[in-house]
This record gives C-alpha cells, structure tokens and sequence, in this order.
C-alpha cells in the first residue's frame, strides 16, 4: 500500500495577488493521470472559448463566472462544480475577482 498522499490545506494561498487585468495560474499537482491547476482571474477577464483533448473538472472556490458549456451558459458562484467530457467547447468569464479549480484527466 502507497502511504503517499498530498495535502493542500488553503487552495486560495497558492495564488499571488492578482494583478488588475490579468489571470494568473499555478500547477499544483501533476502525475499520471491528474493535473491540478489553480486560476486566479481578475474581474472582467476570460478564458475564451477553447476544446481540450482531456476529461476535467471545474470547481468555482471564489468569486462568480459566467461559464460556457457547448451552447449552454451558466452564471456560476463558489461552491459550484462541473465535469466536461473531452473536445467540450468552454470559456470562462470572471464576473468578479475568481480562483477556480482545474482538474485535468490523462495529464502526462
């Protein structure tokens, strides 16, 4: 049995103070099958619409964002949590300062 774990007790520590206009994010984690990626967004900035070629999830940890799923919009705050099967067409606009968690599948 592998007693290896990690443990991250503030996800919202990890990112520095966002800068006006700007996104900033930090790969926390990474193996072979998971990438964890924390964003910090700045109110009013986005992610534009893109595709990955991996399963992920999104969880909202602050703040609001208008999330784009496909065709669908959703108007996301903190506690919110969605998974996105591969070559999903999303984008992610920051209605106020935002930290999201990504979580990517099949990470190399």
């Amino acid at each position: 049995m592998d007693d290896t774990y990690t443990l991250v007790e503030d996800l919202t520590g990890l990112v520095e103070t966002i800068q006006p206009e700007s996104i900033v994010s930090r790969t926390f984690y990474k193996d072979s099958h998971m990438k964890a990626i924390l964003f910090g967004f700045d109110a009013g900035q986005e992610l534009s619409e893109h595709t990955s070629s991996q399963a992920a999830v999104i969880q909202i940890v602050q703040g609001e964002a208008n999330i784009t799923l496909g065709e669908d919009q959703h108007e996301l705050k903190a506690g919110a949590w969605l998974h996105m099967p591969p070559r999903l067409k999303h984008s992610v606009y920051a209605k106020t300062p935002l930290i999201m968690l990504l979580l990517m599948f099949g990470a190399e």
